[in-house]
């Protein structure tokens, strides 16, 4: 298998504030040496680290920084990482949106990119026109595109609209346009930033069926951008994590998207309205089936422990939550203290839950336990760190349902074959199978 994307010693600067050196001067002497003598940049040596949760003291940062990889023709490559980590500057870069401070790219084959809302868009045209710019800005034919129109159109949803001066759109349908467009552009390699966001569940549901099934069918390259961990996990087998601008981990997508869970300070969160309720209740030192590997196969039995110590805290209702990476409940239990026989926690305890087969999908999930108290001289609620767990197992190979039950499948003969009407497909008095 041949290679797409060949990314070596890749890094792009940017400069914050004021633009320029600050001095015509200096400004003549950065293109001297750089453009005239071909030396590196005298400036770059302030450059910093681009941390955007701290303050820095130089006005230029490294929104990219050493960055190296290659992509195999065929992959999927889920690119994940918190916002202002550098994952649209890498694939503004890709795309040949803006161009690389050193290092190099090389790409092999025709690109498709939807990078930003109403990119290639102008707004005084109206969709089909847009249809027809936007298809030639990424490379496609006239001839290709009145062959393709209608199957764009159709599956932009756009249809009724499609006439219209696209500055009447809302962003939803500009996505919706852009990315039908993008999708049935013959390309080997589609890029693919956020905007899916902007769109319905819907909408992003089908999206995310047309890339896996341009990326299995037809043998496209796919790099996507995205904070929704269950459609990179659906739609990707590799991922790529960034952090402040230099890539962290490159590994299988399980793995990558569970070291982001792990690094990732929304999952591992200090605790919310905890801090004037630490001398109260305390929680901690999670462990599945008696080890701190959180990790469990598809189908079996297993346990969740947790230590929780309180000072005379009564009346506590303990949940025991499983989330997905859509942040939906899958598991949701609430217990009482007293239903265990503990009217008040005073002291430290040991909490265990027992967990029959688990029938959901195999793949990655966020764990944790809450506790409510509704006493009178203290009331509120410690949510304890997440834990990413794990269900390993074999995918289904006729989808991926939110439910994978371990089913049995029977057939019996009939002692007569049912009547099928050749007219309708109706059958007429079908013996009922026992």
């Amino acid at each position: 298998m041949s290679t797409a994307i060949q990314v070596e010693d890749l890094s792009k600067m940017y400069q914050i504030g004021q633009i320029g050196t600050g001095t015509i001067s200096r400004d003549i002497e950065r293109w001297f040496v750089t453009k005239v003598m071909g030396k590196p940049d005298p400036f770059l040596k302030f450059v910093e680290v681009n941390d955007r949760s701290a303050k820095g003291e130089s006005s230029v940062v490294w929104s990219l920084k050493d960055i190296n990889f290659e992509i195999e023709q065929g992959e999927a490559v889920g690119i994940i990482g918190k916002n202002g980590a550098g994952k649209s500057t890498l694939l503004k870069l890709l795309s040949r949106v803006t161009s690389p401070t050193t290092g190099t790219i090389k790409v092999k084959g025709r690109v498709a990119s939807l990078l930003e809302v109403g990119t290639g868009f102008h707004p005084e045209l109206t969709g089909r026109e847009n249809i027809y710019l936007n298809g030639s800005i990424l490379g496609m034919r006239k001839k290709e595109i009145d062959r393709k129109l209608d199957e764009i159109i159709d599956f932009s949803g756009v249809e009724r609209y499609i006439d219209t001066p696209v500055k009447r759109y809302s962003s939803g349908m500009y996505v919706r346009l852009a990315f039908a467009v993008a999708a049935h552009l013959e390309s080997e390699i589609l890029i693919v930033d956020e905007v899916l966001a902007v769109g319905d569940a819907e909408f992003q549901k089908k999206c995310l069926g047309k890339m896996e099934e341009i990326g299995r069918q037809d043998g496209r390259t796919i790099l996507f951008v995205s904070h929704n961990m269950s459609a990179i996990l659906e739609l990707c087998k590799r991922g790529l994590l960034i952090e402040t601008g230099q890539i962290v981990n490159d590994a299988e997508v399980g793995n990558c998207v569970a070291t982001y869970f792990e690094r990732d300070k929304i999952l591992n969160r200090k605790r919310e309205l905890n801090t004037a309720f630490h001398e109260y209740l305390n929680l901690g030192n999670i462990m599945v089936n008696g080890d701190h590997l959180f990790r469990i196969e598809h189908g079996s039995p297993f346990d969740v422990t947790m230590d929780i110590s309180g000072n005379s805290i009564e009346n506590a209702s303990i949940y025991f939550i499983i989330e997905n990476g859509f942040g939906q409940s899958v598991i949701h239990k609430k217990v009482s203290s007293k239903n265990m026989g503990y009217e008040l926690i005073d002291g430290a305890f040991r909490l265990k839950v027992e967990m029959p087969s688990l029938w959901i999908t195999p793949g990655m999930y966020s764990m944790y336990f809450k506790v409510l108290v509704p006493t009178a001289h203290w009331s509120g609620r410690v949510i304890s760190d997440r834990m990413i767990l794990e269900v390993s197992g074999q995918m289904e190979s006729s989808g991926r349902a939110f439910m994978n039950p371990d089913v049995t499948w029977s057939m019996e003969t009939l002692e007569s074959a049912p009547l099928i009407s050749s007219n309708h497909g109706l059958v007429d008095n079908p013996r009922p199978v026992a």
